[in-house]
């Protein structure tokens, strides 16, 4: 869709929607850029405030991938003014306000209107040196491949809503999408990474295409390094799975090599659309340990997955 759209065009416009990057970059001066993104979604938990929190995570974590401090926010919400009581959107909008504190955003207002559902989400605005901008296309063949949390959210939500999941699950699951990226993004930026991005919607695998596309490289996963919930394979098992994650799974079948003997479930996991997800770093072999520890340093596991290839396969071993 993207590819029909009129492609903007300035001499201070560092990072566009070429690469489907993270956020839009437009360099203000020499030494500062400014970087932009948003995002809004319907409640994946039943809690009003953990939903707050999760939303505004999600949308500062575009600017953590692209090395950014996130500065300023803009609510957007859509309620059902009189269908639900408002102290439900009370509660979204204070998690909203703290998870934003947290990030050091400060909240300057936003923008309401009546829909049947409803939805929460934030317009952000941060800086960045426009000479240390990380994108997702600068990744080289031989980066190693990083990944900071589990996956599997989003099955985890389809079985709260078929009420198949456990509430300790539920209460895991909410705790690691309402996780700033912000430590992550800081070790990255400290060590120096090729490319990032973080994992939402389109999933492990479909992010990392993203990343293959604008890096020109193929890659390659171990599927058993990668950090899941393991109750989120067995849910995908018992083909609990969300059409998301059934479209991520379509939209990079070119270009997929499982192994023969992948278990399908783990491979639904991949592919799974993410809320609030971890960050995928490609970072050049020599920097891996120091990246370990740098993010190890700030309370942050990083998973060695994979790697970036020549070619254009995204392969998957188990």
């Amino acid at each position: 869709m993207l590819s029909r759209l009129p492609r903007p065009s300035h001499p201070d416009l560092l990072v566009g929607f070429e690469t489907n990057d993270d956020a839009g970059v437009f360099r203000l001066s020499p030494e500062l850029a400014l970087v932009q993104t948003v995002d809004f979604f319907t409640p994946m938990v039943d809690d009003p405030y953990a939903f707050g929190q999760i939303a505004v995570a999600n949308a500062v974590s575009d600017l953590y991938a692209m090395g950014a401090r996130p500065l300023t926010g803009l609510n957007i919400v859509g309620f059902p003014v009189g269908d639900v009581p408002t102290e439900f959107l009370s509660e979204i909008l204070r998690g909203g306000a703290d998870k934003a504190a947290e990030a050091g955003v400060v909240v300057l207002g936003g923008h309401t209107v009546d829909d049947a559902e409803p939805k929460f989400g934030m317009a952000v605005t941060g800086l960045v040196h426009p000479d240390r901008v990380i994108t997702n296309s600068g990744g080289k063949a031989g980066d190693r491949l990083v990944l900071t949390k589990p996956l599997g959210v989003g099955i985890i939500s389809t079985a709260l809503k078929r009420d198949r999941a456990p509430a300790d699950l539920v209460a895991r699951a909410t705790a690691t999408m309402a996780e700033l990226n912000r430590a992550a993004s800081e070790a990255m930026i400290e060590i120096g990474v090729h490319a990032a991005t973080d994992v939402t919607g389109f999933g492990l695998l479909g992010h990392l295409l993203e990343m293959m596309r604008g890096s020109g490289t193929g890659a390659r996963l171990e599927a058993s390094r990668v950090p899941v919930f393991p109750e989120a394979v067995d849910l995908a098992r018992q083909d609990v799975i969300p059409g998301g994650t059934r479209q991520n799974l379509s939209h990079v079948q070119p270009v997929l090599v499982p192994a023969p003997d992948l278990d399908p479930g783990l491979l639904a996991v991949l592919a799974d659309a993410q809320t609030s997800g971890g960050l995928l770093m490609a970072v050049p072999p020599g920097h891996l340990e120091a990246l370990h520890t740098a993010l190890s340093s700030r309370g942050v596991t990083g998973h060695a997955i994979g790697e970036l290839t020549e070619g254009d396969r995204l392969v998957v071993r188990p």
